[in-house]
């Protein structure tokens, strides 16, 4: 006989689930740029110099660390988020000038239910807006769900407008808002919140490789169709 705690609604049955492991912290290769293992040693000059460019420190707004006021300041910085225990950085490196020209890494990672994030999101001016930039979004997504991750998080700033639309540019699909979620810098965060299901990255997968076609852009380097037209 059915009792009343068995009649209740619950989610999908996952016979096949079972934890994956550890995202491999390895070089991670594509067309315009390579994800390297943060390295100090190799990377630190190279970034402080790219992220000088932003000369008013505006891309450190929505950050928990910087701007920094000298090299040796932004390299204990870097020697401590390669030392974490329990995130995995990444230093994006140009391909054309074999330089550091931006960061990021994998956070909050639960193998045992497979949801990992993407966060400290780092690019330079020398990196903004071109196609290393989504190349490199897309390396770190398809390391992740390779790796047998079935939800891809991106979390920012409610207020930070730029990171939202670039997780909906990238096929992130917005799920709230949680207000009052954390403190940093001294002031309130409310926290947007975007994921990526591994049911719907085939399609996000074939628009990336579809985007960053040599035939997608023009002499310049200007993109011919949208990464959203490939979707």
């Amino acid at each position: 006989m059915e009792t009343r705690a068995q009649s209740l609604p619950v989610g999908e049955s996952l016979p096949q689930w079972h934890p994956v492991a550890w995202p491999v912290h390895q070089r991670i290769a594509g067309q315009h740029c390579v994800l390297e293992p943060l390295d100090t040693e190799r990377h630190a000059h190279d970034l402080y110099q790219a992220n000088a460019e932003d000369a008013l420190g505006v891309d450190w707004t929505y950050l928990p660390y910087g701007p920094f006021a000298n090299f040796s300041d932004y390299r204990a910085c870097l020697t401590g988020l390669s030392q974490q225990k329990h995130a995995l950085f990444f230093a994006i490196v140009d391909s054309s000038s074999n330089q550091a020209v931006g960061l990021l890494g994998f956070q909050r990672i639960e193998p045992a239910i497979g949801v990992l994030e993407i966060a400290h999101v780092k690019f330079s001016p020398r990196l903004k807006k071109s196609p290393a930039a989504t190349e490199a979004m897309y390396l770190m997504m398809r390391h992740a769900f390779a790796a047998g991750y079935r939800r891809y998080e991106w979390k920012c700033d409610s207020c930070n407008h730029a990171s939202r639309q670039a997780a909906q540019r990238l096929g992130f699909v917005f799920e709230g808002i949680f207000r009052q979620a954390t403190v940093y810098k001294g002031r309130n965060r409310d926290t947007a919140w975007y994921s990526v299901l591994d049911s719907e990255w085939p399609i996000l997968q074939q628009a990336f490789k579809a985007w960053l076609m040599p035939e997608n852009f023009d002499q310049q380097g200007l993109q011919r169709r949208r990464l959203t037209d490939f979707r």
